[in-house]
């Protein structure tokens, strides 16, 4: 329940502070004194949008606190731990919101700041705010099927129809995709499996085109080689006139013998003895070199045809012949792709027609259980109706499949295969029909009030707040309505900003709202009214400014009642 309300700078609020009791708790005060004052700061602490002009004038910054006690609340303190968010005392939960005048704003929960909409998801746990205007809204359909669902209470089948719904919108979606592509994929694969036959006869193998260029390079140039390698052989070893391995081998031994005379000599003469052994190896390799080459014009027509192709191909793919491999191995994961396309088409019409299935199992599931509660509500609120001064009012909630009411195409929404209306007969013999043909402003505000009051018990959130929800109501029907919010009263608190003396009568605690003024600064005040005052307030709220003896009366009846 809300424990506490304070308010810093907010609109025509200098500095404000209102503790709440349990029970039912009365809100009154003079026309344009701020009644919904408190009521829209509250808001703003649930995470409504803030404007830079609901901060008083000359001050820099609205500053919003409102405080819970959660020690019953097992959601509110579920939803804390599983963020973090909890106070040192977990019985309590305080909201606070911080907007600056160039409407900057900062949110806060037990000290911690969070975004914005972390305020409204545990505002939703903690509080219910019902508008004066609400009742204008109940003609919408979609908000029947939400208070019919809110009555019935089974969000599992709400969850289970919204999941199947959004698959198979997902999944259908996805099919037109793949459908509208198709002509174009087509064409595409035409053109891949081209290629790849192409590569696939070339086969060319992974780092093949290295190898064959080095092949290449040698078969073309094979004459050069021969030639160079055989003078070279006959430099090193081969001309019997003059050698180097001869020379060097003469000049390693004159310089082996001195050197056992002189051992200096002795490093010049290991370098001179292993320079003539690599010398020796260098000639051996290369003689083995001259050996295996060979002058083969059928190997090399072959390679060079074969090179040829390769550099071929890659120029007209526009990329390196050593990437030839990689993009023949892409091309095939692209060709088994949109064959896999084709394939996922079949796929997603079999999904598609098994999601239908389970969407319209899950939605007659749910039609079901509107189908009984339904009957149940409309029973619960035509009763009502007939206690808020209308004798003879009905109320019928009409549930029809929305394949009946249109051309028999599917249609499958989040909401269920149900369109429901809400329809009212306020006068004997009158044909039930819907609500905004037949019922006024005050008949539809009274409507609205009597769902309130029945779909209450169904809310989880332990506080229930009435902005002027009883506009436009009067006499025996304002008792009435005082007495059910009361009644109301017993299991949540309840709180009702009311202009009507029936409705206040009712409260545990009545607030005060005046407004102040010293010709510049307009200040608004909220008081808790003592038993004395209260009876003066109910008398002015019976008789206008001028309270008599009667009025005092009559409002000491009202809350002695």
């Amino acid at each position: 329940m809300l424990l506490q309300l304070n308010i810093q700078n907010f609109a025509i609020v200098r500095s404000l502070e209102i503790d709440w009791q349990a029970g039912m708790t009365t809100i009154t005060g003079e026309t344009g004194a701020g009644k919904s004052i408190a009521i829209g700061a509250l808001g703003l602490c649930l995470g409504d949008r803030a404007t830079t002009n609901i901060v008083r004038p000359n001050c820099k910054k609205a500053d919003l606190a409102a405080t819970f006690d959660i020690k019953k609340n097992k959601m509110a303190k579920a939803w804390l731990k599983v963020h973090e968010l909890v106070s040192e005392h977990d019985s309590e939960c305080i909201l606070r919101r911080v907007i600056s005048a160039e409407g900057r704003s900062r949110s806060y929960i037990n000290g911690s700041q969070v975004p914005l909409v972390q305020l409204k998801e545990i505002g939703q746990l903690l509080i219910n705010i019902h508008g004066q205007h609400d009742h204008q809204l109940i003609v919408k359909a979609s908000q029947q099927c939400r208070l019919l669902d809110n009555y019935a209470n089974h969000p599992t089948l709400l969850s289970e129809v919204k999941h199947y719904s959004q698959q198979w919108h997902k999944l259908n979606k996805e099919l037109e995709s793949l459908q509208q592509s198709k002509q174009q994929r087509e064409a595409e694969q035409q053109l891949i499996q081209y290629q790849v036959t192409e590569l696939d006869e070339f086969s060319l193998q992974p780092d093949e085109f290295t190898t064959l260029e080095q092949d290449y390079k040698r078969h073309s140039n094979a004459q050069d080689l021969l030639d160079t390698t055989l003078s070279s052989l006959q430099l090193l070893s081969e001309n019997d006139n003059f050698n180097i391995l001869d020379a060097l081998r003469e000049c390693s031994e004159n310089i082996n013998s001195i050197a056992r005379v002189d051992k200096q000599l002795n490093d010049v003469a290991t370098i001179l003895s292993n320079t003539l052994i690599q010398l020796d190896e260098a000639n051996n390799d290369l003689t083995h070199y001259y050996q295996q080459l060979e002058l083969d014009p059928q190997s090399y027509a072959i390679i060079e045809e074969r090179y040829s192709t390769a550099l071929q191909l890659a120029k007209k793919h526009q990329l390196s012949p050593e990437n030839l491999v990689t993009f023949h191995s892409e091309l095939k994961q692209q060709l088994a792709s949109i064959s896999g396309d084709e394939t996922r088409i079949n796929t997603i019409i079999e999904e598609l027609e098994q999601t239908k299935q389970h969407y319209y199992d899950s939605a007659e599931v749910l039609s079901s259980s509107r189908i009984k509660s339904a009957k149940s509500l409309s029973k619960r609120i035509s009763k009502s109706m007939q206690e808020l001064n209308m004798p003879h009012g009905q109320f019928y909630i009409a549930i029809e499949s929305n394949k009946q009411a249109g051309s028999g195409k599917e249609v499958i929404n989040s909401n269920g295969a149900d369109i429901i209306s809400f329809k009212v007969s306020i006068n004997p013999g009158q044909v039930l029909e819907a609500m905004h043909k037949v019922a006024s402003g005050g008949e539809l505000s009274r409507i609205s009030l009597a769902m309130q009051v029945i779909l209450a018990d169904k809310v989880i959130t332990p506080t229930l707040i009435f902005d002027e929800v009883d506009v436009g109501i009067s006499g025996p029907t304002a008792a009435m309505v005082g007495k059910k919010l009361q009644q109301l009263s017993k299991n949540t608190q309840v709180i009702c900003v009311t202009h009507l003396p029936q409705v206040a009568c009712k409260g545990h605690q009545q607030l005060f709202v005046s407004k102040i003024t010293d010709g510049e600064l307009t200040e608004t005040r909220v008081s808790e009214l003592s038993k004395e005052n209260r009876v003066k307030e109910i008398a002015r709220l019976l008789a206008g400014d001028k309270i008599s003896q009667h009025s005092l009366a009559n409002a000491q009846e009202l809350l002695a009642g």
